[in-house]
């Protein structure tokens, strides 16, 4: 398969494709700097995945507060997104007992 790149000013892999677009050239897919760039690429995505649930966990919290304070109702929420409200509560419930090993305080 070819491998086609696109490079910044200074000449680093920016972006990587399989299909020849404008502002892409041809290059050997196992060069180190392909390498290189699909590890940094990896990277980043695993820190917006890490990124993503500490944010999942902030808007569970930010819906049960409000409906606390009856800024909405729980029933207004679509079925589905309430569904998935009660698994998260359920699945927290049940693992308020567990501690994370080396981290005793994690928060549930």
């Amino acid at each position: 398969m070819t491998t086609y790149v696109r490079r910044d000013s200074v000449g680093r892999v920016i972006g990587l494709s399989t299909q020849p677009l404008p502002e892409f050239v041809e290059a050997d897919p196992r060069s180190r700097e392909i390498e290189e760039f699909l590890r940094s690429t990896d990277a980043v995505r695993t820190k917006l995945d890490e990124s993503d649930l500490e944010v999942i966990r902030v808007l569970d919290d930010l819906v049960n507060l409000m409906v606390q304070k009856n800024l909405i109702r729980y029933t207004d929420l679509p079925a589905p997104a309430q569904r998935k409200l009660n698994q998260r509560r359920g699945l927290r419930s049940d693992s308020a007992h567990l501690q994370t090993l080396g981290n005793p305080t994690t928060p549930s």
